[in-house]
């Protein structure tokens, strides 16, 4: 759990996103603020095409909002340029996607090794083999993405984004693409690797019954984000 005292990780102020669309102008989001500190599970709730997505690649540093600001690790995201955001988020971030985006040329255990090597980290085959092995995957090292189940390739998926052992994790619809049963299991095996490496997640859903898996629960609507405690209260 995050504490007080802590400096936050993520900051967000007064953001806001317009797109223009048909003539029109379109608020997505407006006025949105957000502090996330070290260790904290936060989860953003809303129903599709409420802006969750959006707001989640602003808050990365992978969008630009319209309007505000947002300071990740006590860097203005602003201030940096396109190579110094996405160095900062090859040293500090993970990302975990509804879609997977695994490569396809690659093998399981070349995708979980990718950022490793692109980062100059040592050692990476071993540290990628371990992972994998923990997520349950040893015997699919050398499958390429088409040989392996949904499931397996969201686990793949989730030894890619904590190998690096990041600071801070983004799940968007981590389970969107899987049934219910296979689903369920990559939740806890998400939660439990976040609790292995005390990172701090932000996990943006629409299925109230994982958001409330997390420490704070927020709900996006009408461009608004509001804290609730907990999705199902």
């Amino acid at each position: 759990m995050g504490h007080p005292s802590l400096p936050p990780i993520v900051q967000a102020l007064d953001i806001a996103r317009q797109v223009h669309y048909g003539g029109e102008t379109l608020s997505i989001l407006r006025s949105v603020n957000l502090t996330v500190r070290a260790a904290e599970t936060v989860a953003i709730v809303g129903s599709s095409g409420s802006g969750k997505s959006t707001l989640l690649g602003i808050l990365a540093g992978l969008d630009h909002p319209t309007g505000g600001q947002v300071a990740l690790f006590g860097k203005l995201l602003a201030s940096l340029d396109e190579d110094e955001r996405a160095k900062l988020r090859q040293r500090l971030v993970g990302f975990v996607f509804q879609s997977f985006q695994l490569l396809p040329a690659l093998t399981a255990l070349e995708n979980v090794m990718l950022p490793l090597e692109l980062a100059g980290l040592k050692s990476a085959k071993e540290r990628a083999t371990a992972m994998l092995v923990r997520v349950g995957l040893e015997k699919r090292l050398g499958h390429y993405p088409r040989h392996l189940s949904g499931g397996e390739q969201q686990r793949v998926a989730l030894a890619r984004a904590f190998v690096t052992e990041p600071k801070l994790l983004f799940a968007d619809e981590p389970t969107g693409n899987l049934d219910f049963e296979t689903g369920d299991h990559i939740i806890e095996l998400l939660f439990a690797l976040n609790r292995e490496q005390d990172t701090t997640l932000i996990l943006v859903t629409h299925d109230d019954i994982l958001a409330d898996r997390c420490e704070r629960v927020y709900r996006l609507a009408d461009g608004k984000l509001t804290e609730t405690g907990r999705a199902l209260a």
